[in-house]
């Protein structure tokens, strides 16, 4: 655990409420909350009599069929006989128990960076050891980096779009080779799909699970945090090979026993509202992002803004002498606006760092873009 770095979500949360008042631009969630059908159900839940008890170890069966019907209709997958279908207790976790259900101690598992900081601790946490692949300076996939990055232990090679942190979504042909390379090399192909609902200008997304084929290899991870503003509610689901699934009955039995059914249900009312919900609360983050995209913009040279056209994430690079999380520090005590430094996401050789806009609205994203762009101003050159 030593080896572990220290989230820094909670490092920035900490740095913020020493400094009431703060515009935060850094932690990953949504301006809204769960749809009214996801209320309907917690009401239903208390009148099932037997509904407080142990419920299966994958999901309740409604779910788990909202959420099959789901895959089917908007990501072209079928669950079928050669997956298995598992509920978990958020994203973070379906990725934590593939990794454990993939993997023996001293394995290696690639990972692009910059990467999810929770998915290179859960690989570390493994006993594992996470390879890093370098993205392009556009931050979309090396395919050579990749291939290159494959040794004798590695287990799986793990791609999220679109991304988080840097908002690159890969396009499909990118992510057919590198499922094409998994099943070449016998390696597991994991891709995190949490935010499958945020594109923009013209990017689409694509589920590496719909190739023919790709069904001994590949796994796929979702979430309803982002996509639904039920982050707190701790739904995710993992699809994998029906080869696994005695692995990650054993895991999911010890570490969850079961998804809290609670908030199952909640997730089912989620489903029933569908994308339709999402894509109407998504017109006041593509106004956000707009006002983003121009406020970064604006600095020119002195702040490179590689494409984003996913998730709710520019990951800048200001030019500067000052590192990153000095820049964090600066911009809490002095301008009261707080973003993410880029070396909790891997990246070393150059300054970086995350802007998240999803929880802003256009009257809260004026103020703390005023504040950010009144920040660097002062900090680059």
């Amino acid at each position: 655990m030593e080896s572990v770095q220290s989230p820094i979500i909670p490092v920035v949360a900490d740095l913020i409420r020493r400094h009431p008042g703060t515009i935060s631009l850094g932690q990953g969630v949504v301006y809204y909350g769960p749809p009214p059908q996801a209320e309907q159900k917690v009401a239903e839940f208390f009148r099932v009599p037997e509904i407080h008890k142990y419920k299966p170890v994958h999901g309740i069966p409604e779910l788990v069929e909202a959420f099959t019907k789901k895959l089917r209709a908007e990501n072209n997958v079928e669950v079928g006989v050669e997956r298995a279908l598992f509920t978990t207790a958020g994203g973070n976790l379906a990725f934590a128990s593939a990794v454990l259900a993939i993997t023996d101690p001293g394995d290696e598992i690639i990972i692009q960076a910059p990467y999810y900081f929770n998915h290179e601790m859960a690989i570390t946490m493994a006993n594992v050891r996470p390879v890093i692949a370098r993205t392009l300076d556009n931050y979309q996939l090396d395919l050579e980096a990749i291939r290159a990055a494959i040794t004798p232990r590695a287990k799986a090679i793990v791609t999220i779009s679109p991304n988080n942190p840097t908002g690159a979504v890969y396009p499909e042909a990118d992510l057919r080779a590198v499922n094409a390379l998994c099943a070449e090399r016998g390696l597991y192909h994991i891709h995190d799909e949490a935010y499958e609902y945020f594109t923009y200008d013209g990017a689409k997304h694509f589920s590496p699970a719909s190739i023919p084929g790709a069904e001994p290899h590949t796994i796929s991870l979702f979430s309803l945090s982002k996509a639904y503003g039920f982050a707190s509610w701790r739904i995710g689901f993992a699809l994998v090979p029906t080869s696994l699934r005695e692995s990650m009955n054993k895991i999911l039995d010890t570490l969850q026993i079961c998804p809290p059914v609670i908030a199952q249900f909640a997730a089912i009312g989620c489903l029933e509202a569908g994308i339709a919900y999402t894509r109407q609360k998504l017109e006041e983050i593509v106004r956000v992002r707009a006002l983003v995209k121009e406020a970064l913009t604006k600095f020119g040279d002195s702040v490179e803004v590689p494409d984003s056209r996913g998730a709710f994430y520019f990951l800048i690079r200001p030019r500067t002498k000052l590192k990153p999380m000095e820049i964090v520090e600066q911009l809490v005590t002095k301008n009261r606006v707080a973003v993410v430094p880029g070396t909790a996401f891997g990246v070393e050789d150059r300054c970086a760092l995350r802007v998240s806009y999803g929880s802003l609205t256009t009257e809260t994203a004026r103020e703390g873009l005023q504040r950010l762009t009144d920040g660097l101003s002062k900090i680059v050159h």
